[in-house]
This record gives C-alpha cells, sequence and structure tokens, in this order.
C-alpha cells in the first residue's frame, strides 16, 4: 500500500503542476461589439463611427489657437425636418474654474441650447450629409493646464406639419 501510495503521490503533483503550469501561460482576449442600425424613416448620425469617443483639440504654440474637430453627418427624416441642438447650452472646454467657449456649427447653423432647424423637410426626405465643426476660442495666456468637455447635440424628429 505505502509503495501504491508513494508512487501515485508524485506522479498526482506531476499532472497538477503542469496544469499549474499552463494556467499561468494561458491568454485572453475581451471582444466588445456593437451595432448601431438606424430607422429608415429617421437618423442623425457621423459618417465615423469613433467620431467623439476620444477627440482632441491640439494646441498651436505658434499661433496660440485650438485645432478644430470636424466630421461628416448623415440625416434623414422622411416625415419632416430634423432640428438640432445642444443639451447643456453653450460647449465650453473647463479645468473646474476657468473655461474656454467651443462654437459648434453643423453645415452653416451655430447650435446653442434653442432647437434649430438643420435640415429642411425637402432635403432631409431623402437623406443628406452636412459637416459638423467645432472651434474653441483662442485661450488667453493665463489659460493652461487640461481642459475638457462632454457636450450632447440632441437631433429631433420635426414632424411635417400639414397646412
Amino acid at each position: 500500500m505505502f509503495k501504491k501510495f508513494a508512487v501515485c503521490l508524485p506522479l498526482a503533483v506531476a499532472v497538477l503542476g503542469a496544469s499549474a503550469a499552463m494556467a499561468a501561460n494561458d491568454a485572453s482576449t475581451l471582444i466588445n461589439i456593437r451595432a448601431d442600425i438606424p430607422t429608415k424613416q429617421f437618423h442623425a448620425q457621423p459618417l465615423d463611427p469613433n467620431f467623439g469617443r476620444d477627440e482632441v483639440m491640439t494646441y498651436n504654440t505658434v499661433s496660440g489657437e485650438l485645432s478644430q474637430l470636424s466630421t461628416v453627418f448623415t440625416l434623414k427624416n422622411t416625415g419632416g425636418s430634423i432640428d438640432a441642438y445642444l443639451q447643456d447650452g453653450p460647449a465650453a472646454l473647463t479645468n473646474g474654474s476657468d473655461a474656454i467657449a467651443l462654437t459648434i456649427t453643423l453645415g452653416d447653423v451655430t447650435l446653442d441650447g434653442t432647437p434649430k432647424e438643420v435640415a429642411a423637410d425637402a432635403e432631409s426626405n431623402p437623406g443628406l450629409q452636412k459637416t459638423m465643426v467645432i472651434k474653441a476660442a483662442k485661450p488667453t495666456d493665463a489659460q493652461t493646464g487640461r481642459y475638457a468637455t462632454v457636450s450632447t447635440v440632441i437631433f429631433d424628429n420635426v414632424p411635417r406639419t400639414t397646412p
């Protein structure tokens, strides 16, 4: 019996040791998948699906200005026009105590906290594309450090009115 135990114990240690060694060499990959499929009747979304995830306005040390951001949006509303506005009013980069104003335009419309038409009924029916541009005011010499913001643009489906 002792011989059987003496033979089985080293065998069990070898097998378990090999399993532990294999576990230390395992690797894994996390895959996040998302699909956003707009309706055929109404949508407003950037062509670049990554736009807005982690944008950076680069500071130009010669001009003292921040670079602008731009992207193309696709807009469609088969039942009327499209309005847009900034959910929290005027946008600004802030460091907690100081702010640098941002101007956000879609096409030729400057967005603020009030809904404004960005696509008329006739043009939004088949669908169209408009460029969104985000520009920062020129920072003052005292505005240094890290500035950030989160801005939400709301697109309203404005139903066609019947006369």
